[in-house]
């Protein structure tokens, strides 16, 4: 490990060196590229310079005290002495954590996708608020929404919605948030007041760019038609809404919340460009960890994550173990979802730190 980090910091160096270089800071893309370089390493080098700070106190406090006659010169450097080891062992950890191997999607922007399950019009409730769950925490985090495709039910709920959040960081922040969230209490839907449990699904996948994925317009099925629910006088009238498939897969997207036939296409395609990303990484992902199954998964849609139980007011994610995996509901459900990721965050570092141990690395 130490052998990589001395090497970090000679390449920290070189970049720092490469940045001031005049026709480096004449070329845009090579300066954008070593600036986002810097940025990567920086964490890694400023814990990696304190850890060998303390290191060299370690060795001094050491070298002191078998010279020292005073004890209460003696007192302090023991003192001095147990606190650089404490913090060496803090830092050697968090040096771990920062090498682990980075996701390459951590800093996209990601498309949601949400949808009532098992519950009737109670799930497409659920589903609503789930979303706005979302939006909230979005908000706390200063992103910006942008919302996509829409099926509402008629009384409030969302049998279906697909919106964007643009911000730095969003995957890193959200890719844990895949799967089948469940919903238990007294449905307002319900007339004899007895606790039901409903469901809704979770999708979040990473934008991927034209340069990412190749779509070739002869795999293309691009249909239009009239837009329904609400629109006022436009629904109805004009053929703007957007219905594209991929041939080869069979993924279906539709986009008809625009007025404009053109914005519908390029939303439907951005949708359709996230799918096949995100299709094309599971299935790749498959093949390299076919039989190391992750407990904190980031692509399982069919797989039961979290319960949200109201009459109990507490929020249980069932990929945590013990007091960890309990949450305050009425926070939870109001956005504020980042000791919850903290907790996913932490649970997958130290998976994945485990496997490099059993591996020998």
């Amino acid at each position: 490990m130490f052998d990589k980090l001395d090497d970090l910091l000679i390449r920290f160096e070189e970049v720092l060196n490469e940045l001031g270089e005049p026709d480096v800071t004449s070329n845009p893309d090579r300066f954008q590229k070593l600036m986002k370089e810097q940025s990567d390493l920086q964490p890694i080098v400023d814990t990696y310079k304190e850890y060998k700070k303390n290191k060299e106190t370690i060795q001094d406090s050491l070298s002191m005290l078998e010279e020292e006659k005073d004890e209460d010169m003696r007192e302090m450097l023991k003192e001095e002495l147990s606190d650089a080891k404490k913090r060496v062992e803090e830092l050697e950890h968090e040096l771990k954590i920062l090498l682990l191997p980075k996701d390459p999607n951590d800093n996209k922007n990601v498309i949601v996708e949400i949808r009532a399950g098992a519950g009737g019009d109670e799930a497409a409730l659920f589903a609503a608020e789930i979303y706005r769950m979302y939006v909230k925490y979005a908000e706390s985090r200063r992103w910006k929404t942008e919302m996509m495709s829409l099926n509402e039910n008629g009384i409030g709920g969302f049998k279906e919605v697909t919106f964007m959040i643009n911000g730095a960081g969003a995957y890193s922040r959200l890719k844990y948030e895949s799967g089948v969230h469940r919903v238990q209490r007294v449905p307002e839907t319900e007339s004899g007041g007895r606790i039901q449990t409903s469901a809704a699904t979770v999708a979040v996948m990473p934008e991927a760019e034209e340069t990412e994925l190749s779509i070739d317009p002869k795999d293309l099925q691009i249909d239009t038609f009239r837009s329904s629910g609400a629109g006022g006088q436009h629904v109805n009238k004009t053929e703007s809404a957007i219905r594209i498939t991929h041939l080869p897969t069979g993924t279906v997207v539709e986009c008809q919340d625009e007025r404009s036939q053109y914005k519908n296409k390029d939303r439907a395609m951005k949708i359709l460009r996230s799918k096949l990303y995100e299709a094309e990484q599971a299935r790749q992902n498959a093949e390299i960890a076919a039989t190391r199954r992750s407990q904190v998964g980031t692509g399982d849609r069919s797989g039961k994550i979290r319960t949200y139980n109201f009459p109990q007011n507490r929020v249980t994610d069932h990929r945590l173990t013990g007091d960890s995996k309990n949450f305050n509901l009425a926070a939870v459900i109001n956005g504020d979802l980042d000791a919850l990721i903290d907790a996913l965050t932490l649970a997958d570092q130290t998976r994945r730190l485990q496997e490099g141990y059993e591996k020998g690395e």
